[in-house]
C-alpha cells in the first residue's frame, strides 16, 4: 500500500511542477511580442507580434517557426543561422516585450481576456476580472493550458501561477 501511496504522491508532484513552469521555459506562441536585437545590426533587429502560423520571415534566414520554443532556443537558432555567411560572431537576443492574453471565465464579475503578467495567480487572475461572485467555487478552478500543441486541463488552487495563453474556468458551487 504505501508504493501505492508514493506513486500517488509523486504524480501530483509532477503535476503542481507542470503547473508552475518556470518562464526561462515558456514557450512561444501566437500573439506574443518579441523583440529580436542583433548588437550593431539594425537591419537585423525588429519587434515583431507571432502571428496565428506561428512563423515570422526573418532577413537572410528567410521562414522561421517560432512557437514552441524558449527565447534562448531562438537567440540559439538566429544566431547558428546568422554566424559564418553573414556575421563572424554575432551577438543575439531575444526577449518577450508583451506575453498573448490569458483568459478567465465562469464564476467571475467581469469573465474574458486580459494582459498577462509575470507572477500572476489565480486569485490576481481573479481580481483583474472584478473579483469571484458569489457562487464562485474557490475550490473547483481548473485551467486549460497549451504545452507543445497539445491543451491539458488540471486543478488548480487560487494561489497557483497561471502563464499566457492560459483558460481559467473559476466553477459554481450548489448549496
Amino acid at each position: 500500500m504505501t508504493i501505492l501511496a508514493l506513486v500517488f504522491c509523486w504524480g501530483l508532484l509532477a503535476h503542481a511542477q507542470e503547473g508552475n513552469l518556470s518562464m526561462s521555459q515558456y514557450q512561444l506562441g501566437s500573439g506574443d511580442r518579441i523583440n529580436i536585437s542583433v548588437f550593431g545590426q539594425d537591419d537585423l533587429s525588429m519587434e515583431i507580434r507571432l502571428p496565428d502560423v506561428g512563423t515570422i520571415n526573418y532577413p537572410f534566414l528567410g521562414e522561421l517557426k517560432l512557437v514552441g520554443m524558449t527565447a534562448a532556443e531562438v537567440e540559439s537558432l538566429i544566431y547558428e543561422g546568422l554566424l559564418g555567411d553573414y556575421l563572424v560572431n554575432p551577438s543575439v537576443s531575444v526577449s518577450i516585450v508583451e506575453y498573448r492574453p490569458f483568459f478567465i471565465d465562469g464564476e467571475v464579475k467581469r469573465p474574458g481576456g486580459y494582459p498577462y503578467q509575470p507572477g500572476l495567480s489565480v486569485n490576481k487572475a481573479a481580481a483583474l476580472a472584478g473579483g469571484y461572485t458569489e457562487r464562485a467555487n474557490k475550490d473547483k478552478i481548473t485551467i486549460v493550458r497549451e504545452t507543445d500543441g497539445q491543451q491539458f486541463e488540471f486543478s488548480v488552487s487560487v494561489t497557483d501561477m497561471i502563464q499566457p495563453g492560459d483558460i481559467v474556468t473559476v466553477n459554481q458551487r450548489f448549496f
